[in-house]
């Protein structure tokens, strides 16, 4: 029997364990300092087995999945390392920085321990336990960075338990790894931030600002609306590559900046192709690091009970959704309704299902 043991039964971890438990000769253990978090994993059925003891959950585990914030892996991983782990055990961890904690693995080595970094490159805007799921890594990048001592037997164990997880497994240098996902994630998350800040401070002399950037500007930039402690932990632990792109970024603001001051309007021409061309060639439907939004916009007129009469008709149609919001609603304009969904499936059977009725749909 293969024991899994997860510390940090969240979103993530939990989603883990979901993928993992049932199947055969598979036993999975949750651990938490809070007995109330361990009577919540038991209940919810996400794990086989929960305890506030440490060394209980890991002791005996084959696989050790360490699934807490980014700034408390170290502290965690020394912790374990003190615990009388089983020879050949596999440990691993989901952060989305993987260079620091890699070194510190190594500089702290138990010949008969193998560590091997990880980051599912997928998530949700939700988190928590309750937000768990078996499907969450389905199709999505799983990435692993062992080292040159990572023994292959040790790194095959981890990819074939990982299968269960119907994620892409992709091998990659832990360095190279902070670099990519620095630009991919950790930039765009300080750009939003920034953004938002900015137009902040303009709405303190007119709140017009405020009023006008619902929408498209909204939705561009919810990033922002990340969870700062740990973006903190995120973007210090990747504190160098982090301040690299920077400086790049303010070279591609100060050359749009000199175009405009030029009236170089062909030059601005070009770096619109240039990043259209691009992104034309980004996939669609892969799951990444930045959460994918699922959301349409309907027209609808001015009738009393227009909205409960389109959440009835995903209803009875078994399409899960997940918020809805009124956008417009005066008597002089048909209303808009936003409508957010969990996945792209329950998205494309909606804008079907509303189309098939006639609504005016948009995303």
């Amino acid at each position: 029997m293969i024991k899994v043991a997860i510390f940090g039964v969240g979103l993530m971890g939990g989603s883990l364990a979901l993928c993992f438990k049932g199947k055969p000769g598979i036993r999975v253990a949750g651990h938490s300092n809070n007995p109330a978090q361990v009577e919540k994993y038991l209940k919810r059925g996400v794990v086989d087995e929960a305890s506030t003891s440490m060394q209980e959950v890991a002791e005996d585990a084959d696989f050790i999945f360490l699934c807490t914030p980014v700034g408390s892996l170290e502290p965690y991983l020394d912790k374990l390392l003190r615990c009388k782990l089983k020879p050949g055990c596999i440990v691993t961890d989901v952060g989305s920085t993987k260079s620091s904690i890699t070194k510190y693995a190594r500089s702290k080595a138990v010949p008969y321990v193998h560590f091997i970094g990880g980051h599912p490159m997928a998530g949700s805007e939700r988190s928590g336990v309750e937000a768990a799921s078996s499907h969450l890594y389905e199709n999505a990048y799983y990435v692993l960075t062992p080292d040159d001592a990572t023994p292959a037997e040790a790194y095959d164990r981890l990819v074939e338990l990982l299968r269960h997880t119907r994620a892409h497994i992709v091998r990659v240098d832990a360095d190279r790894h902070d670099e990519i996902v620095g630009a991919i994630s950790h930039l765009p998350h300080v750009i939003a931030v920034a953004l938002v800040n900015q137009v902040a401070g303009y709405n303190e002399r007119d709140g017009l600002y405020q009023s006008l950037a619902a929408g498209g500007f909204r939705d561009i930039t919810r990033i922002a609306s990340s969870h700062p402690d740990m973006w903190r932990d995120i973007l210090l632990n990747n504190r160098e590559v982090v301040l690299a792109l920077l400086r790049d970024w303010n070279a591609e603001i100060a050359k749009f900046a000199d175009m405009l001051e030029r009236s170089d309007g062909d030059g601005i021409v070009r770096e619109f192709k240039r990043a259209g061309a691009f992104r034309s060639q980004l996939p669609e439907r892969r799951k990444g690091v930045i959460t994918s939004i699922y959301d349409v916009y309907v027209d609808v007129p001015d009738h009393p009970g227009i909205i409960g009469q389109i959440a009835t008709l995903l209803g009875n149609s078994r399409i899960n959704l997940s918020n809805i919001h009124i956008i417009e609603s005066r008597a002089d304009v048909p209303g808009v309704l936003r409508l957010s969904f969990r996945n792209e499936t329950d998205l494309e059977a909606a804008i079907e299902l509303l189309k098939r009725h006639r609504y005016e749909v948009r995303q």
